[in-house]
């Protein structure tokens, strides 16, 4: 069985794709699998279910979303559904089922491995195989507690740093073209991340647009600026001075 919850979550077996309308209940699940083979206390589910104002009955409310996961999970071949009691609260254990986070976080550590190799077509494939695994926002409607909202920072945060290294990854790989597009946009999506406007500066560079690299950093100082108070760093102003100087490092050698 595979748990997906780098989306709305879902649960994968034998091809079905299996899901939870009600949205506690779903809240409860989701839980239960960031915090997989942990024990999450009672207090705990009760805020991320209700927040800071739950319901008088909100124990035994939970008793009840409880037996409604255990019956939603049970299989034939199971003697022991996967989500047990233990004081103070509840456990989900993972057992021998996947669960589609953790083959990011495998994956995304593969990539950085073979980035740091320069085997760049190996860290593309492996980082682009991460992000296949991402399909929408998780609950962001209903995220009121700090586990699932902290989970969904960690996640947004994690796709961007593999974004951003799949991204120099196939910069090495002489791919410049077909990213410039997808940086713009990704510089307007996130203004404050530096190493995406780097990267669209050296796209563009690689693409004979020197003028238009260097309006990309004047922009890029003028919102860090503008927002924090702050100079561009010191990779940013490192790659300005290269396209300044057409710094031979900014060429591109692509391998075999």
């Amino acid at each position: 069985m595979r748990y997906e919850i780098m989306g709305p979550l879902r649960v994968v077996e034998e091809g079905r794709k299996l899901s939870i309308r009600a949205r506690k209940i779903e809240v409860l699940l989701t839980v239960l699998l960031v915090r997989a083979d942990q024990v999450v206390p009672i207090d705990q589910l009760i805020t991320e279910i209700w927040g800071e104002g739950p319901p008088r009955r909100a124990i035994a409310g939970l008793h009840v979303y409880v037996s409604q996961i255990r019956k939603f999970l049970r299989r034939p071949h199971q003697n022991e559904s996967p989500v047990l009691t233990r004081p103070p609260g509840y456990v989900l254990r993972l057992g021998s089922d996947d669960l589609d986070f953790h083959c990011f976080e495998r994956l995304v550590g593969e990539g950085r491995d073979h980035l740091r190799e320069r085997r760049y077509k190996q860290a593309t494939a492996s980082f682009e195989s991460a992000l296949d695994l991402w399909r929408d926002p998780l609950l962001d409607d209903v995220c009121h507690g700090p586990i699932l909202e902290g989970f969904q920072t960690w996640l947004k945060e994690a796709r961007l740093e593999c974004v951003e290294m799949l991204t120099d990854s196939r910069l090495m790989l002489g791919r410049h073209r077909e990213l410039v597009s997808d940086l713009y946009q990704l510089t307007t999506e996130h203004p404050l991340r530096e190493a995406l406007h780097r990267q669209l500066m050296l796209a563009l560079y690689r693409c004979g647009r020197r003028a238009d690299a260097l309006h990309v950093y004047q922009a890029a100082r003028k919102t860090l600026n503008e927002e924090l108070g702050l100079e561009p760093c010191r990779a940013l102003q490192d790659m300005q001075r290269a396209i300044l100087t057409s710094d031979d490092r900014l060429e591109l050698h692509v391998p075999a």
